[in-house]
């Protein structure tokens, strides 16, 4: 008799583990994780947390170039430093990108720079997107040379003395390309 009893009550213990019951709280509490992470994201600032994405390390030292020859098939000569924004008006901007801020200078003025600090970015093969409350910024690699496009999208970004190149290079890479000589001009 007493073995019939410890066999029933081993055997009620191992039914109450495994009841249902148990399985509804398992799911309520796992909807209610995947629930508050949803609304973490969507509720959070624009910072990129993904720890596996990083912004291109060439990204933070880019310098403005403009197309010099179009039929040209050497990207070294069909691309290189802009005579107006270099030399005479002074008015292009070199761009910084880190994972932590965008910085435009003026390209003859160190101390003239434009931060921007809240951003989120992601990389899609060869094109990174930068993303703030007001605009996007795609940086687009359209050749190994390296080359890369800038396209901003979303409200008109106007700053004095820092005009945005459509075209802009690394600075490793910069005396690669065709040169202006600026001759009189201080640029």
């Amino acid at each position: 008799m007493k073995n019939v009893i410890t066999t029933l009550s081993i055997a009620m213990i191992l039914l109450t583990s495994c009841s249902p019951s148990t399985e509804k709280k398992v799911k309520k509490e796992g909807s209610t994780v995947v629930k508050a992470e949803t609304v973490s994201t969507i509720t959070s600032p624009e910072k990129n947390t993904d720890s596996k994405e990083v912004v291109p390390a060439d990204f933070a030292e880019l310098v403005p170039i403009d197309v010099l020859n179009t039929k040209s098939t050497n990207t070294y000569e069909k691309y290189g430093i802009e005579f107006s924004g270099n030399c005479y008006s002074c008015d292009l901007a070199r761009l910084s990108v880190t994972h932590n801020k965008i910085v435009l200078t003026n390209v003859c003025d160190e101390k003239d720079t434009f931060e921007i600090n809240d951003f989120s970015f992601s990389n899609q093969g060869n094109t990174t997107v930068l993303k703030t409350s007001e605009r996007t910024y795609i940086l687009k690699q359209i050749d190994k040379a390296p080359v890369y496009e800038l396209i901003i999208e979303g409200e008109k970004l106007e700053l004095k003395n820092k005009r945005l190149s459509k075209y802009f290079t690394t600075k490793k890479a910069l005396p690669l390309f065709a040169e202006h000589d600026c001759g009189d001009f201080e640029g």
